[in-house]
């Protein structure tokens, strides 16, 4: 299977995606439109990734728009997306609705609340790392999949092989360093989780992450 990712920052990779895509053998190719403007066709693709970053779905950005043609194409043809904080966002706002300020601006790690039981062996509640100001509305045709204590639409599930998340399950140690030491400002800025670059660092990766997410890719795959 060919997997094409999406990324939009260079300190938000794959994670562990990337290491679920390597165990099952899969190919993974990874694209920077917002440095090179180029993207995947949806015939050379078998499963979308599209990763987070600092922009917004709203930007007017050509690079942007071209991202949600894809989406519409890879939807028709129900093949697997998952979206991860931005990502997310941009299936919600391909499928229509409307991405905006969250009610709080969220920067560090906090529980999020499973609400639905459609995929099996989901632990009722999760510790995700949260690094996001904007949020999605959740589409008429998804069903809510996560909440936070500080923003309900933490997630979405539609047609059993797409999935959106607006925190991060993807992140390892490596990555969670990468991303803290780089983009550290954002955190000190009207954080309402109020932790700091090093304390996030210093939290650690829950090792039931990197489970749940190889469970969400599973799911998805084989509803596919």
């Amino acid at each position: 299977m060919r997997i094409n990712v999406l990324q939009h920052t260079p300190n938000e990779g794959p994670g562990t995606i990337q290491q679920w895509s390597q165990d099952h053998g899969h190919e993974m190719y990874i694209y920077h439109p917002y440095q090179f403007g180029n993207l995947p066709t949806a015939t050379e693709t078998d499963m979308l990734i599209i990763l987070g970053g600092p922009m917004s779905p709203n930007d007017d950005l050509p690079w942007i728009k071209q991202e949600r043609v894809l989406i519409q194409q890879l939807l028709d043809a129900h093949k697997p997306i998952f979206g991860a904080c931005y990502g997310a966002q941009q299936i919600a706002k391909t499928l229509g609705y409307a991405i905006k300020k969250a009610p709080h601006k969220e920067v560090g790690w906090a529980p999020v609340y499973l609400k639905n039981n459609i995929i099996p062996g989901i632990p009722e509640k999760l510790t995700a790392l949260h690094w996001h100001e904007e949020m999605f509305e959740v589409p008429d045709q998804a069903d809510l999949l996560f909440s936070s204590d500080l923003v309900k639409n933490q997630g979405f599930i539609m047609n059993g092989n797409v999935i959106g998340l607006q925190f991060h399950f993807e992140p390892g140690p490596d990555n969670v360093r990468e991303i803290a030491v780089n983009d550290d400002q954002y955190s000190l800025d009207h954080n309402d989780l109020h932790q700091t670059g090093a304390e996030i660092i210093a939290h650690g990766v829950p090792a039931e992450n990197k489970r749940v997410m190889y469970q969400l890719l599973d799911f998805m795959v084989k509803n596919s």
